[in-house]
């Protein structure tokens, strides 16, 4: 077995399951980290491997036989998804999203601050992923989901989309109305209010066109 083997084995599952390598961490109960580009490498280059507890509860949480991983690892079992993978895609945490330099000021990824994860491919060349961190978005969107989202997608009325305010808040909500002047949004889990912006409280918003479920 070779280091980087194991890793593409780990990215291949992940990718089966809809998850970003962060998100399949997450599921397994592992800090969200464990599986990060960055945690591959010591500081002095050497291989860091992921511990075999990290991945007997990775087998466990995805239901996964010791077998089928083996099969990934060797190259003999390659991805067996219903979903198909055509592309690198960029992806941030969905609190991220709020930060400055992920996007400029037409709303598109930029920076190198992104992962990046295989997922459908879409047409729009600027789309990018948001994985889903906690349950305020739930139950359409739960933990550790991730979702495409296409700036040049156009959005109507019933959409699921992401909203981006000048304040820096990003959220992901259900269109409910759009006129000249406001935005109506509902909010995806129901526990959580509605909103309604100005549209110049708003610098973008984007249609979601898939999501890990």
């Amino acid at each position: 077995m070779k280091h980087e083997d194991i890793w593409r084995a780990l990215d291949t599952l992940a990718a089966e399951q809809g998850l970003s390598p962060s998100g399949l961490a997450r599921r397994a109960g592992l800090d969200p980290t464990t599986f990060n580009h960055s945690k591959r490498r010591m500081p002095d280059g050497r291989a860091r491997w992921p511990s075999t507890e990290s991945l007997a509860k990775v087998l466990v949480s995805t239901g996964t036989a010791l077998e089928d991983f083996t099969s990934l690892v060797t190259g003999a079992r390659a991805l067996i998804s219903s979903r198909p993978i055509a592309r690198q895609v960029p992806l941030i945490g969905f609190a991220q999203a709020g930060g400055d330099g992920f996007f400029d000021d037409g709303g598109y990824p930029v920076g190198g601050g992104w992962d990046e994860v295989s997922l459908p491919e879409v047409a729009d060349p600027h789309a990018y992923a948001l994985e889903i961190a906690g349950d305020s978005m739930e139950p359409v969107f739960r933990d550790g989901d991730i979702v495409i989202v296409s700036p040049n997608a156009p959005v109507r009325r019933g959409d699921r989309v992401v909203v981006r305010t000048r304040a820096g808040e990003v959220m992901a909500k259900q269109l409910a109305r759009r006129s000249a002047r406001r935005v109506e949004l509902k909010s995806l889990n129901p526990a959580h209010a509605d909103y309604s912006f100005e549209l110049a409280e708003i610098t973008w918003l984007h249609r979601i066109v898939w999501a890990s479920q």
